[in-house]
C-alpha cells in the first residue's frame, strides 16, 4: 500500500512539474518572422490537387529520351534486318487492322518491320516512360487536332520529333515539342523575344503545328507525304516526287528522300503499332501522376521571376520551368498590349488567385528596394518624407552585398530568429543549407547569401506618440508594409490583438 502511494505521489509530481514547463515554453517569446514568411502565413489556402512529384518532374523534363529519339532518327538504317521474335504474318494482321481503322494508308513493309522489331527490342522501357508522359500531354493534342480536323493518330509526331520534350532542340536548331526551325514558326505566329521563345510553350507549339499540319494536307493530300513533309520541307517532298516519275506513295519515293526522312514516317508507324499493340508484347505504361487537365493559366499583371513566384508558393523553380518552358530568363515579362501566363498546378493556382492581391503588394515589395544608380544611402526622416500620422520607428539603410556569410547557430536560436536577423525567409535558409525539416544544432554553421539588399535596423525617435492611426481600408498587412523591419505579428502583440480585425481610428503602437 505504502509503495503504491510513493509512486503515484511521484507521478503527480512529474505531471505538475511537465504541466509548469509546457507552461513556460508557451510563454517563450516567438521568433520574428521575416517579411516573406509573415505573409505566408495570411494566405488563404484551398488545396485542390497534389505538385508533381519530384522524381517524375525529373522524368517530364528529361532530355534523355529526346536525344535518344533523336539518335534513332539520324543514324538507323531500317533497311538493315533486326532479329526480334515477331512473326511477318502476324505483324502483316495487326497493320492491316490499324489501316482499317486510320486515314493514313499503312501497308506492310520491310523498312517499317525492321523498324517495329527495333524498338521493340532496343526500347521497350522508354516507351513504358514515354506512355506516362504521354498521358499530360496527348489529351491537349487531341483537343488541338479535332479542331482542325487533322486525323488524332498524328498525336504520335510529337513523339517522333521531341519525345515529348517541350525543351528539345536539335542540332540545326528545331524547337520545342514539334521543332519548329525559326523562320517557320514565325510564318505560324511564334513569337521570340529575349523573355519568350513561344516554340517552347506547347499550347502555342501545338496549335501552330495544327495549322501547318493542315496546310501541307492542302498540298500534298496524303497523311504520309505530309509526315514526310513536315520533316524536311514540302520542297524536298516535291523533288522527290519529280525523280520517282510523279509516285504519289511514300514507300515509292522514299529512296529520293533525306536519310533522316527515309527513317522518319517508319519510325511514326512504328511508334503507333507500338501504343495499339503494347499489352501484346508486355509493355507496361508507367503512371503520370499529373495531367494537362490538373494544370491551369492565370495573365500576370507584373513582370515576375519564377524564383519569387517559389518562394511565396513553395513550388520547385524546377516545377515552374517545365510548366512555363517559354520563358528563356525564368522571368515572365509584363506587357500592356502582349498577355502572359503564369500555368501552375492547380492547387497552386488556387493560392495564386484566392491570395492575387497580397501577392502583387509583395511584388510592389520587392520593387520599393530594387537597387538605385547609387549603392547605399539613409533613409530621411523628414515631415516631408513621412506621412503625418506615420511613425518613424526605423530607419532603413539599405546596403549592397554580394558575398556569402556564415552564421553560426547558437544554443536556443530557430531558423525563424536567424531568418529575421539576416532579414532573409525561412524557406531561403533551408533551401541554402539543404534543410529538410525545422531542427537546427547548435555549433553548425549556416551560410547565408546576401546578393540582395540587406536592411540595417537602427533606432529612431518615433513621430509624435509612436502610433499610427488605423484609416479606411488599411489592414495589418499594409500597415506593416510602412514600416520596414516590422511584422505583422509585431504589431498584433505589441497592441494585444488576437485576429485580424482593426477599425478605422484605432491607435496602434509600433515601437513595443
Amino acid at each position: 500500500m505504502k509503495k503504491s502511494l510513493i509512486i503515484t505521489s511521484l507521478f503527480l509530481s512529474l505531471f505538475s512539474f511537465a504541466q509548469e514547463t509546457a507552461e513556460k515554453e508557451n510563454l517563450l517569446p516567438l521568433p520574428k518572422m521575416s517579411y516573406l514568411d509573415s505573409l505566408k502565413t495570411t494566405f488563404v489556402n484551398h488545396s485542390t490537387s497534389n505538385c508533381i512529384d519530384e522524381r517524375w518532374l525529373s522524368e517530364l523534363a528529361s532530355t534523355e529520351l529526346s536525344d535518344n529519339m533523336f539518335s534513332d532518327i539520324s543514324n538507323f538504317n531500317a533497311d538493315n534486318e533486326v532479329s526480334y521474335e515477331l512473326s511477318t504474318e502476324l505483324l502483316k494482321k495487326r497493320l492491316a487492322k490499324m489501316d482499317a481503322k486510320s486515314p493514313f494508308n499503312i501497308e506492310y513493309n520491310p523498312a517499317l518491320e525492321n523498324t517495329i522489331k527495333a524498338f521493340l527490342k532496343n526500347r521497350p522501357k522508354a516507351f513504358e516512360r514515354l506512355m506516362a508522359i504521354s498521358e499530360y500531354y496527348f489529351p491537349m493534342f487531341e483537343e488541338h487536332l479535332a479542331k482542325y480536323n487533322i486525323p488524332l493518330e498524328l498525336k504520335y509526331l510529337a513523339i517522333v520529333e521531341s519525345a515529348l520534350n517541350p525543351r528539345a532542340k536539335s542540332r540545326v536548331g528545331a524547337s520545342g515539342l514539334w521543332q519548329f526551325m525559326y523562320p517557320t514558326g514565325k510564318q505560324y505566329n511564334l513569337e521570340v523575344t529575349s523573355y519568350v521563345d513561344e516554340r517552347y510553350d506547347p499550347l502555342k507549339a501545338t496549335e501552330a503545328a495544327c495549322q501547318y499540319l493542315s496546310s501541307l494536307y492542302g498540298i500534298f493530300g496524303d497523311w504520309s507525304m505530309v509526315l514526310a513533309a513536315y520533316n524536311c520541307g514540302p520542297g524536298n517532298v516535291s523533288k522527290a516526287i519529280r525523280r520517282s516519275g510523279g509516285s504519289q506513295n511514300y514507300w515509292n519515293i522514299r529512296k529520293n528522300l533525306p536519310k533522316e526522312t527515309a527513317n522518319y514516317v517508319p519510325a511514326f508507324l512504328a511508334t503507333f503499332y507500338i501504343y495499339e499493340f503494347k499489352k501484346e508484347h508486355g509493355i507496361m505504361p508507367k503512371k503520370a501522376p499529373l495531367t494537362y487537365f490538373e494544370t491551369d493559366t492565370i495573365m500576370v499583371k507584373k513582370q515576375m521571376s519564377f524564383k519569387h513566384i517559389s518562394e511565396l508558393l513553395d513550388i520547385p523553380v524546377e516545377q515552374l520551368e517545365f510548366l512555363n518552358p517559354i520563358y528563356k530568363l525564368k522571368v515572365i515579362p509584363f506587357e500592356t498590349d502582349e498577355p502572359h501566363y503564369l500555368r501552375l498546378p492547380k492547387n497552386k493556382m488556387g493560392l495564386f488567385v484566392s491570395n492575387e492581391e497580397k501577392i502583387y503588394a509583395y511584388f510592389n515589395y520587392l520593387e520599393t528596394y530594387k537597387e538605385k544608380t547609387k549603392t547605399e544611402y539613409i533613409a530621411t526622416t523628414s515631415k516631408d518624407s513621412i506621412a503625418s500620422n506615420v511613425d518613424s520607428t526605423y530607419v532603413s539603410k539599405p546596403k549592397f552585398e554580394r558575398k556569402t556569410q556564415f552564421h553560426t547557430i547558437k544554443s536556443g536560436e530557430s531558423l525563424g530568429k536567424i531568418a529575421d536577423k539576416y532579414n532573409v525567409s525561412i524557406t531561403e535558409l533551408k533551401k541554402w543549407n539543404h534543410i529538410k525539416g525545422n531542427t537546427i544544432q547548435a555549433g553548425k554553421k549556416l551560410k547565408i547569401y546576401s546578393d540582395k539588399k540587406v536592411i540595417v535596423k537602427t533606432e529612431s525617435k518615433s513621430n509624435k506618440d509612436g502610433t499610427y492611426t488605423v484609416k479606411s481600408g488599411d489592414s495589418l498587412f499594409s500597415i506593416s508594409k510602412q514600416f520596414p523591419g516590422v511584422s505583422i505579428e509585431d504589431i498584433k502583440k505589441w497592441n494585444d490583438i488576437s485576429g485580424d480585425n482593426i477599425q478605422p481610428g484605432m491607435k496602434l503602437k509600433i515601437n513595443g
